[in-house]
């Protein structure tokens, strides 16, 4: 499995993320200038956090018109996967590969912690080595996650099974819809999220429950 890693003026974990690829065996990474526009010879689309753009007009609205997105889009329009993390979250959405919005955090503060995240989709080439309802501990580090979403486009979330991760009811830090803070789209090979499973892959970063969604992209990659 092949990935690419992003890199865009002002990220700042794309180093942790090819760092923690480089912990799965079976998987290489490659960085990726964001005006390097031919990603075919990969298999995997990763997308790290930051504050790209210093987050001007909001984050990730000008990253999500760069000129690797549009083959990002190819990408994920041909079946590949495409993970988004915390900032690629953001660009994601600004790139309209998937739906909502992500507002400042509902108490209008940076949040940096480590948080429960309960798995509510294990039936996904991201979170197939967990089980349906694991609670999680994964880092948070981000002014503006608070997931927003209309009714009707909830009802579809929901119905369409897009809903990966979510904050537990207890603490819910940034006030998000519902918890909501990792979404796939309708074919479930994109996926955004605001945690950071790359910051939990080693027992002494704190946590290794963030291997299990790089194991689940190889197992999809392998099958």
């Amino acid at each position: 499995m092949h990935c690419a890693v992003l890199v865009f003026p002002g990220s700042n974990c794309d180093v942790d993320l090819y760092k923690a690829i480089l912990q799965i065996k079976g998987a290489t990474a490659e960085y990726v200038w964001h005006k390097d526009t031919d990603l075919d010879r990969f298999d995997v689309m990763l997308i790290p956090g930051g504050f790209t753009y210093g987050d001007y007009l909001r984050p990730g609205s000008l990253a999500g018109v760069s000129p690797v997105i549009a083959s990002v889009k190819k990408a994920a329009n041909s079946g590949k996967l495409v993970l988004g993390i915390c900032n690629g979250f953001q660009i994601l959405i600004e790139a309209g590969l998937l739906p909502g919005a992500l507002l400042p955090n509902q108490s209008l503060q940076f949040i940096c912690d480590v948080v429960p995240v309960k798995v509510t989709q294990s039936e996904s080439p991201f979170t197939s080595s967990y089980q349906l309802g694991d609670i999680l501990r994964l880092p948070i580090a981000h002014g503006s996650g608070n997931y927003y979403c209309d009714e009707a486009t909830h009802k579809e979330l929901k119905s369409n099974g897009q809903i990966a991760f979510s904050f537990t009811p207890e603490n819910n830090p940034n006030g998000s819809d519902a918890g909501i803070t990792g979404l796939l789209n309708e074919q479930r090979n994109v996926l955004g999220m605001m945690p950071h499973p790359e910051r939990a892959v080693k027992q002494w970063l704190g946590s290794t429950d963030g291997l299990g969604l790089f194991q689940s992209m190889l197992e999809h990659h392998k099958a």
